[in-house]
């Protein structure tokens, strides 16, 4: 199955007006790094919700997705948003340097070929623009429990799972400064260590 065929299909079973996960925390992360007036892409942009904060903040936003499903959800959110599907592995048909922010919200843990999606990312974000994702983190507290629980074990890893890759904060770091950025910041937050925690992950595109 293509990768956009099975992102639709799992779009086509999840109920419309989910909010997503650590919603209020990751929309005052992000709006607290971009500026009214800036162009935002919103990559892996799912119904839109983040589009919307962002719009709502002054930013030109467009949005970015591997399926039909949540862009249509996201057009009826926001009418008159440019929401543009793209192929996994291909490049995205947006123009170079053209972005001022590029957002990434718990996209890149599905991501199979990260090099060319970070590449792709890269591509589209201006000299000195900003980079802004979150992922789910795996600190030693989580990596412990999944030692020694099966149950827990099997959750994280689960085969069936649409999470491909799995990140800590040093692994996250290293990633994005490996593809043309600087200024690298990444921290856990959220809920306790060891139960559900995302890492926030800011970063500037090396001026060349």
């Amino acid at each position: 199955m293509h990768s956009g065929d099975h992102h639709q299909a799992i779009w086509q079973e999840l109920p419309e007006g989910l909010q997503p996960s650590d919603f209020a925390l990751r929309r005052a992360f992000l709006l607290g790094r971009v500026r009214a007036g800036e162009r935002v892409l919103d990559v892996g942009c799912g119904e839109g919700r983040f589009a919307q904060e962002l719009a709502r903040s002054g930013c030109t936003v467009s949005a970015i997705d591997v399926a039909e499903e949540p862009l249509r959800r996201a057009r009826l959110l926001m009418p008159g948003l440019d929401a543009r599907l793209v192929r996994a592995g291909e490049p995205w048909p947006l123009e170079d340097s053209s972005f001022d922010a590029v957002w990434a919200g718990e996209v890149i843990e599905h991501v199979a070929d990260t090099a060319a999606w970070l590449s792709e990312l890269r591509r589209v974000l201006r000299s000195g623009g900003s980079l802004l994702l979150s992922t789910p983190a795996h600190e030693p507290l989580t990596r412990m429990r999944m030692g020694i629980s099966e149950g827990a074990f099997a959750e994280r890893l689960n085969p069936l799972g649409d999470h491909l890759r799995f990140y800590t904060r040093s692994m996250l770091a290293g990633l994005i400064a490996e593809f043309g950025f600087e200024q690298v910041r990444v921290r856990a937050a959220g809920g306790l260590p060891g139960a559900r925690r995302v890492l926030l992950a800011s970063a500037v595109r090396r001026r060349y």
